[in-house]
């Protein structure tokens, strides 16, 4: 029996196509370990909201606390229902210029439970 050299280019096809197939799995076991997060209970979520928000962003999320250095804090009962849950728990987490980071105060799950409740702000919206 003869054994036949594959060729160059058969080589780097079969390379191409192994590197394809591990990175469509490693796409699947990435995109499963960062599936949706559960929701957040919005009951929690108010009394965090009251306890740590509610100073700048008024005890209604209009945006109506106080207003330290900066622009006014957000009026969070027009926040779009297409705005992105990522996006928001990324702001939550890190803060922007006139709002401090909560990463260290609020747990994964208790910012889930915040944003529950900024979700329902907008349905309350005068």
């Amino acid at each position: 029996m003869k054994l036949r050299s594959r060729s160059v280019v058969d080589r780097c096809r079969a390379g191409a196509i192994g590197m394809l197939g591990a990175s469509l799995m490693l796409t699947g076991l990435w995109q499963a370990g960062h599936a949706a997060a559960p929701a957040g209970d919005a009951r929690k979520g108010k009394i965090i909201f009251i306890k740590y928000c509610s100073g700048c962003h008024g005890t209604t999320g209009q945006g109506d606390g106080y207003r330290l250095l900066g622009p006014s804090p957000a009026d969070l009962t027009g926040l779009s229902p297409e705005r992105d849950d990522a996006e928001l728990l990324k702001t939550i987490h890190e803060g922007k210029p006139n709002m401090p980071a909560w990463r260290e105060r609020f747990t994964d799950e208790e910012s889930r439970d915040v944003l529950a409740y900024v979700r329902t702000l907008a349905s309350q919206r005068p």
